[in-house]
Protein backbone atom coordinates (compact mmCIF):
# COMPACT_ATOMS: atom_id res chain seq x y z
CA UNK A 1 0.00 0.00 0.00
CA UNK A 2 2.76 2.45 0.99
CA UNK A 3 4.75 1.66 -2.18
CA UNK A 4 1.69 2.28 -4.36
CA UNK A 5 0.95 5.60 -2.64
CA UNK A 6 4.55 6.72 -3.03
CA UNK A 7 4.63 5.82 -6.74
CA UNK A 8 1.42 7.70 -7.49
CA UNK A 9 2.61 10.71 -5.48
CA UNK A 10 5.94 10.70 -7.36
CA UNK A 11 4.19 10.45 -10.74
CA UNK A 12 1.92 13.34 -9.78
CA UNK A 13 4.90 15.53 -8.83
CA UNK A 14 6.57 14.82 -12.18
CA UNK A 15 3.39 15.65 -14.08
CA UNK A 16 2.88 18.87 -12.12
CA UNK A 17 6.44 19.94 -12.77
CA UNK A 18 6.19 19.24 -16.48
CA UNK A 19 2.97 21.25 -16.82
CA UNK A 20 4.14 24.21 -14.73
CA UNK A 21 6.50 25.39 -17.48
CA UNK A 22 3.66 25.85 -19.98
CA UNK A 23 0.79 26.88 -17.67
CA UNK A 24 -0.85 30.12 -18.78
CA UNK A 25 -4.12 30.57 -16.86
CA UNK A 26 -4.60 30.72 -13.12
CA UNK A 27 -7.95 29.59 -11.77
CA UNK A 28 -9.87 29.15 -8.53
CA UNK A 29 -12.92 26.99 -8.00
CA UNK A 30 -15.58 25.60 -5.71
CA UNK A 31 -16.85 22.03 -5.52
CA UNK A 32 -19.81 20.32 -3.90
CA UNK A 33 -20.38 16.58 -3.88
CA UNK A 34 -21.20 13.41 -2.03
CA UNK A 35 -18.48 11.40 -0.32
CA UNK A 36 -18.76 7.63 0.18
CA UNK A 37 -16.27 6.13 2.60
CA UNK A 38 -15.15 2.60 3.36
CA UNK A 39 -14.33 2.63 7.08
CA UNK A 40 -12.98 -0.58 8.60
CA UNK A 41 -13.16 -1.22 12.36
CA UNK A 42 -10.85 -3.31 14.48
CA UNK A 43 -12.14 -6.50 16.10
CA UNK A 44 -11.50 -4.95 19.51
CA UNK A 45 -13.66 -1.92 18.65
CA UNK A 46 -16.54 -4.13 17.54
CA UNK A 47 -16.26 -6.27 20.68
CA UNK A 48 -15.96 -3.38 23.16
CA UNK A 49 -18.60 -1.09 21.64
CA UNK A 50 -21.05 -3.63 20.27
CA UNK A 51 -20.22 -3.30 16.56
CA UNK A 52 -20.92 0.46 16.24
CA UNK A 53 -22.14 1.72 12.85
CA UNK A 54 -19.16 4.02 12.32
CA UNK A 55 -19.08 3.27 8.61
CA UNK A 56 -22.38 5.21 8.31
CA UNK A 57 -21.24 8.45 9.98
CA UNK A 58 -19.67 10.20 6.98
CA UNK A 59 -20.79 7.84 4.25
CA UNK A 60 -22.99 9.47 1.61
CA UNK A 61 -22.53 12.94 3.11
CA UNK A 62 -22.22 16.32 1.39
CA UNK A 63 -18.69 17.59 0.92
CA UNK A 64 -17.55 21.11 0.02
CA UNK A 65 -14.18 22.05 -1.38
CA UNK A 66 -12.09 24.95 -2.66
CA UNK A 67 -9.31 24.71 -5.22
CA UNK A 68 -6.70 26.79 -6.99
CA UNK A 69 -4.34 26.00 -9.83
CA UNK A 70 -3.19 26.62 -13.37
CA UNK A 71 -4.31 25.25 -16.72
CA UNK A 72 -3.34 25.10 -20.37
CA UNK A 73 -5.42 24.06 -23.35
CA UNK A 74 -4.31 20.44 -22.78
CA UNK A 75 -4.04 19.97 -19.01
CA UNK A 76 -4.34 21.48 -15.54
CA UNK A 77 -2.87 21.06 -12.09
CA UNK A 78 -4.41 22.28 -8.85
CA UNK A 79 -4.54 22.03 -5.07
CA UNK A 80 -7.81 21.26 -3.30
CA UNK A 81 -9.04 21.49 0.29
CA UNK A 82 -12.18 19.52 1.20
CA UNK A 83 -14.20 19.03 4.37
CA UNK A 84 -16.92 16.56 5.33
CA UNK A 85 -18.32 15.88 8.82
CA UNK A 86 -21.46 14.46 10.38
CA UNK A 87 -22.93 12.61 13.36
CA UNK A 88 -24.80 9.30 13.47
CA UNK A 89 -26.15 7.49 16.56
CA UNK A 90 -24.04 9.64 18.87
CA UNK A 91 -20.80 9.18 16.90
CA UNK A 92 -19.14 12.10 15.09
CA UNK A 93 -16.38 11.97 12.49
CA UNK A 94 -14.70 14.58 10.33
CA UNK A 95 -12.59 14.09 7.20
CA UNK A 96 -10.39 16.81 5.71
CA UNK A 97 -8.46 16.40 2.46
CA UNK A 98 -5.51 18.44 1.21
CA UNK A 99 -4.78 17.20 -2.30
CA UNK A 100 -2.69 17.92 -5.36
CA UNK A 101 -4.16 16.83 -8.71
CA UNK A 102 -3.18 16.69 -12.37
CA UNK A 103 -5.69 16.26 -15.24
CA UNK A 104 -5.32 15.90 -18.99
CA UNK A 105 -8.06 17.20 -21.32
CA UNK A 106 -9.59 15.48 -24.34
CA UNK A 107 -11.84 17.75 -26.50
CA UNK A 108 -15.32 16.34 -27.03
CA UNK A 109 -16.90 17.70 -30.20
CA UNK A 110 -15.72 21.28 -29.69
CA UNK A 111 -13.00 22.90 -27.64
CA UNK A 112 -15.65 24.16 -25.20
CA UNK A 113 -16.52 20.65 -23.97
CA UNK A 114 -13.74 18.41 -22.67
CA UNK A 115 -13.33 15.09 -20.97
CA UNK A 116 -10.67 15.01 -18.27
CA UNK A 117 -8.83 12.33 -16.36
CA UNK A 118 -5.90 12.37 -14.00
CA UNK A 119 -4.23 11.48 -10.74
CA UNK A 120 -4.45 12.82 -7.20
CA UNK A 121 -2.16 12.52 -4.17
CA UNK A 122 -2.11 14.25 -0.80
CA UNK A 123 -3.03 14.10 2.85
CA UNK A 124 -6.21 13.07 4.64
CA UNK A 125 -6.99 13.99 8.25
CA UNK A 126 -9.52 11.77 10.04
CA UNK A 127 -10.93 13.10 13.32
CA UNK A 128 -13.04 11.28 15.89
CA UNK A 129 -15.12 13.82 17.88
CA UNK A 130 -17.83 11.64 19.42
CA UNK A 131 -19.48 12.77 22.67
CA UNK A 132 -18.34 10.68 25.63
CA UNK A 133 -15.06 9.73 23.96
CA UNK A 134 -11.61 11.29 24.00
CA UNK A 135 -11.01 13.18 20.78
CA UNK A 136 -8.45 11.67 18.47
CA UNK A 137 -7.13 12.38 14.98
CA UNK A 138 -4.65 11.06 12.46
CA UNK A 139 -3.14 12.34 9.21
CA UNK A 140 -2.59 9.75 6.52
CA UNK A 141 -1.65 9.62 2.86
CA UNK A 142 -4.09 9.42 -0.03
CA UNK A 143 -3.68 8.58 -3.70
CA UNK A 144 -6.20 8.04 -6.43
CA UNK A 145 -7.69 8.79 -9.83
CA UNK A 146 -10.42 11.08 -11.15
CA UNK A 147 -12.34 11.60 -14.38
CA UNK A 148 -15.19 13.75 -15.61
CA UNK A 149 -16.49 16.27 -18.11
CA UNK A 150 -15.85 20.03 -18.23
CA UNK A 151 -17.89 22.66 -20.04
CA UNK A 152 -16.40 26.11 -20.70
CA UNK A 153 -19.11 28.77 -20.49
CA UNK A 154 -16.80 31.58 -21.59
CA UNK A 155 -13.08 32.40 -21.51
CA UNK A 156 -13.12 32.83 -17.72
CA UNK A 157 -15.77 30.42 -16.40
CA UNK A 158 -16.30 26.67 -16.61
CA UNK A 159 -18.41 24.05 -14.87
CA UNK A 160 -17.68 20.36 -14.44
CA UNK A 161 -18.94 17.06 -13.11
CA UNK A 162 -16.53 14.40 -11.94
CA UNK A 163 -15.82 11.26 -9.97
CA UNK A 164 -12.73 10.55 -7.83
CA UNK A 165 -11.59 7.42 -6.02
CA UNK A 166 -8.77 7.40 -3.45
CA UNK A 167 -7.09 4.86 -1.23
CA UNK A 168 -6.00 6.17 2.16
CA UNK A 169 -4.28 4.96 5.32
CA UNK A 170 -5.72 7.43 7.86
CA UNK A 171 -6.92 5.90 11.13
CA UNK A 172 -8.08 7.00 14.55
CA UNK A 173 -8.81 5.49 17.95
CA UNK A 174 -11.81 5.48 20.26
CA UNK A 175 -11.48 5.60 24.05
CA UNK A 176 -14.42 6.37 26.37
CA UNK A 177 -13.64 9.13 28.89
CA UNK A 178 -11.79 7.69 31.86
CA UNK A 179 -11.23 4.33 30.19
CA UNK A 180 -8.61 2.71 28.00
CA UNK A 181 -8.57 2.35 24.24
CA UNK A 182 -11.65 0.54 22.93
CA UNK A 183 -10.30 0.00 19.43
CA UNK A 184 -9.46 1.74 16.17
CA UNK A 185 -11.05 2.55 12.83
CA UNK A 186 -9.35 2.93 9.45
CA UNK A 187 -10.40 5.02 6.47
CA UNK A 188 -9.62 2.44 3.79
CA UNK A 189 -10.95 4.28 0.73
CA UNK A 190 -12.91 7.38 -0.18
CA UNK A 191 -14.87 8.19 -3.34
CA UNK A 192 -16.75 11.28 -4.42
CA UNK A 193 -19.20 12.40 -7.08
CA UNK A 194 -19.04 16.17 -7.41
CA UNK A 195 -20.00 19.28 -9.30
CA UNK A 196 -17.61 22.21 -9.64
CA UNK A 197 -17.32 25.74 -10.94
CA UNK A 198 -13.99 27.29 -11.97
CA UNK A 199 -13.05 30.92 -12.53
CA UNK A 200 -9.92 31.84 -14.50
CA UNK A 201 -7.98 35.09 -14.08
Amino acid sequence: MKITLNRIAFATCLALGATAAQANDNFVGLTWGQTDNNIQKSNALNANLGNPKLDKVIDGEGTWGIRAGQKTADARYYATYENVSDSHNGYKLRQQNLLGSYDMFVPLGSNNTKLFGGVTAGLVKLEQESRGFSRDSDIGFAAGLQAGILQELNSNTSIEAGYRYMRTNASTEMAPHGEGKAGSLDLHSSSQLYLGANFAF
